[in-house]
């Protein structure tokens, strides 16, 4: 039998060897995470590296499962998702630049576009305005939210604006938190845009909301699904 000292020295040593083996498989754990980030992000961290001034694409891995549920919606749910998320875009945006209008009128003119109340050409030049604010104030981060708030509206006219928002809003986050700290920041709003658009695919036709005819028309098919099918055939 063990004495009492050496009873004590063989707890210690398992318990040493038992923490020794628990960190590895958490460190083991966290490189596997870490691993699985710098892959989700991999093309936006060559993007930063080559100064690009759009950081995502359809091609980012991290978009990938947003672009699936958008490509299975109508058209009226991504109008209903953009002009909705948008808004935080322009919250931000006005914190800063609080007497630029443009993106504001962009966003409510888009609007009335999509309930029948004005015509495209009015909507069209709000979204180009909208656009030209980026140039305006010459600001990196926030000229890329104007560009979110640009394409936000235009959803209303195609499906395929939709991802413009996302692109781009997400590109001022990275410029925000910089290369090495946006992250976190990012795959949150990556999927706060899923959830949401999970809620309008629920909500939109069940709140008897006013609609231009164009927007009325479910015959015509996503055309995100059809660019979507394009690019594989490349």
């Amino acid at each position: 039998m063990l004495d009492d000292i050496s009873c004590k020295t063989a707890v210690l040593s398992h318990t040493k060897w038992d923490l020794e083996y628990f960190t590895a498989i958490v460190d083991k754990r966290l490189f596997v995470i870490w691993e699985g980030i710098n892959t989700m992000f991999s093309d936006v961290q060559i993007k930063i590296k080559k100064r690009n001034k759009i950081l995502f694409s359809r091609d980012s891995q991290c978009l990938q499962e947003l672009i699936k549920l958008i490509k299975i919606q109508n058209h009226r749910t991504l109008v209903m998702w953009a002009l909705d998320c948008a808004k935080l875009a322009l919250e931000q945006f006005e914190e800063k630049y609080p007497d630029e209008r443009r993106p504001r009128t962009c966003l409510e003119l888009c609007e009335d576009w999509a309930r029948g109340k004005i015509k495209m050409p009015i909507a069209k030049q709000a979204i180009l305005d909208a656009h030209a604010v980026a140039k305006t104030i010459d600001d990196r981060e926030y000229g890329a939210l104007c560009h979110a708030i640009g394409h936000a509206g235009a959803t209303v006219h195609v499906e395929t604006h939709a991802l413009g928002l996302p692109i781009y809003e997400l590109s001022a986050f990275v410029l925000k938190y910089g290369k090495d700290n946006f992250q976190k920041t990012v795959s949150e709003k990556i999927n706060y845009y899923y959830n949401r658009l999970l809620y309008w695919q629920e909500k939109t036709d069940k709140l008897g909301l006013d609609w231009a005819d164009f927007l009325s028309n479910d015959t015509s098919t996503n055309k995100e699904r059809i660019l979507s099918e394009k690019r594989k055939l490349k």
